[in-house]
């Protein structure tokens, strides 16, 4: 499945990990959840996910650490950016639509990523400068150009600024496919737009190389380089510039 390089190799051997646990617990009735300080909800299996994934990179990657949505950053400067379960409020909830994160950064530079979607059936990947990847398909965005004829596609509709309001009514079709999801949607060419108001770290890594490698583009809705907690817009490129007029109003 996609390019054949050693540090995406161990990515979907972290993946792998994180999936054994996680698909395990999907749907358990004992399974265990709390609320996060930001009211977000976190189950045992996002942790046990994590832990698995840093136990790992300890014991193979000497010199890289992890960046971990549940644990925290252990300062390296090559780390491994995770979310083990991003859609936790689906997973929670017995939806389907929920994966695990995994992206390798290297002096600030994103160059390989997986997206594990056990639930689904499906994983993405990408290497830098080796194109991105569903299952065995070379992912490739649309070539869509005209918003008319867009498919436009946001998490959090009340979150989102006036002009996506603007944009949804002048697109083809808007859809909530929410999270991750999205944007491997995207990168497949099957959406043309999404974007998320907020967005951290271990959200958008693994996703933005994604995009960026079947050919799409990532932004803040200032026309920034993606940055934690902050708007975050991808598109296939040509309504890129349609989109960030709308959303930067």
């Amino acid at each position: 499945m996609g390019p054949d390089t050693a540090d995406l190799r161990f990515a979907h051997r972290l993946a792998d990990a994180a999936s054994a646990i996680t698909a395990s617990r999907f749907r358990a009735v004992d399974l265990q959840v709390e609320t996060k300080p930001d009211l977000t909800p976190v189950s045992e299996a996002d942790r046990a996910a994590e832990e698995a994934i840093r136990a790992l990179v300890a014991a193979e990657r000497p010199g890289e650490g992890v960046l971990g949505e549940e644990f925290g950053d252990d300062g390296a400067d090559s780390r491994w950016i995770v979310d083990p379960i991003d859609g936790t409020k689906n997973y929670v909830r017995g939806v389907p639509v929920w994966g695990t994160l995994i992206a390798l950064e290297r002096e600030g530079v994103l160059e390989v990523s997986v997206v594990a979607a056990p639930a689904l059936g499906r994983r993405w990947c990408a290497a830098r400068g080796e194109g991105a990847w569903a299952d065995t398909t070379r992912c490739r965005v649309s070539a869509v150009a005209r918003l008319a004829d867009a498919v436009v596609s946001t998490t959090a509709t009340p979150l989102m600024p006036a002009g996506w309001t603007t944009l949804t009514e002048q697109a083809w079709v808007p859809r909530a496919f929410g999270d991750f999801w999205q944007y491997c949607l995207l990168a497949e060419g099957a959406l043309d737009v999404a974007t998320d108001p907020v967005l951290n770290l271990w959200d958008y890594a693994a996703v933005q190389l994604l995009v960026e490698e079947a050919g799409g583009r990532c932004t803040t809705f200032a026309n920034e380089p993606p940055r934690p907690d902050a708007p975050f817009l991808a598109t296939n490129g040509v309504l890129h510039a349609e989109a960030l007029a709308l959303l930067s109003t």
